[in-house]
């Protein structure tokens, strides 16, 4: 029902991966529950339903009725680096939805407008991806200088899996330890801490869906102090322990003991 497609060499440094997501024409049921973890992402969506939006980072799972046979596609930013494409603050869309046609005005309701007669998700997608800047890569301004280099910082926290000290991260931008929170949270709609625990939080979820580690090792791979300290952010981020997330997936998960 979910499938990740690349988005092309231009934009890969930028955008994580265009998306699609449908439900069986026919279900059990008259809809579905959908769950979106924090990622630390930022999305642009397409829904018949609820149109063309963008979706700001998430503090805690949000839950999403998808009734039958919907298709919704999207376009997944790399933390921290959406600015440019969305053409406003991250932070204000922290936790929520907005209508792309708020930041974007004319061209989101000409997109919307091919989106709607597309025949399918994965032309639908293409043209999300087709309507991006062939480049997010900004130019030889201070204010484009600053914005590389608090990039740089943002990659190098994910390339990390947010296992990195913030005075660190810091330096990679140029930054005191308190303008780097302050840009850090402007860029990605987080602060560096909440941004590296969900980095870490996502990590240890991917760790335990592939089945091959267990529940210790993926502690201590992620960099938390024990389980115990995984089993609270899992409980923050999601609202349910590790192993009430992983029945409720499918996923049997690393198969060793969670409170």
């Amino acid at each position: 029902m979910y499938r990740e497609h690349s988005p092309g060499a231009a934009l890969s440094r930028w955008v994580e991966c265009c998306w699609t997501f449908e439900s069986p024409a026919s279900l059990d049921h008259a809809a579905m529950v959908h769950a979106v973890r924090p990622d630390g992402c930022l999305d642009i969506v397409y829904s018949p339903e609820l149109g063309l939006r963008a979706v700001g980072a998430m503090p805690v799972e949000q839950r999403f009725r998808m009734s039958a046979g919907t298709a919704v596609v999207g376009v997944r930013f790399r933390p921290g680096l959406a600015r440019q494409f969305l053409q406003a603050p991250p932070v204000e869309l922290t936790g929520r939805l907005a209508p792309l046609e708020q930041l974007w005005g004319r061209r989101a309701r000409e997109l919307e407008c091919r989106l709607s007669g597309s025949p399918s998700a994965e032309e639908r997608a293409r043209l999300l991806v087709s309507a991006l800047p062939a480049t997010g890569a900004a130019t030889g301004t201070a204010t484009g200088a600053a914005a590389g280099a608090i990039a740089r910082a943002m990659e190098a926290m994910a390339a990390a899996h947010g296992v990195v000290d913030l005075d660190w991260a810091a330096a990679q931008a140029g930054m005191s330890a308190r303008q780097f929170r302050r840009r850090c949270l402007e860029e990605s709609g987080l602060t560096p801490k909440h941004l590296c625990r969900v980095l870490r939080f996502r990590r240890s979820f991917e760790l335990a869906a592939s089945r091959k580690l267990s529940w210790a090792a993926i502690a201590a791979e992620t960099g938390y102090f024990d389980q115990a300290h995984l089993i609270r952010d899992f409980r923050e981020f999601t609202g349910r322990t590790p192993m009430a997330v992983f029945s409720n997936t499918g996923n049997a998960g690393a198969g060793e003991n969670w409170a």
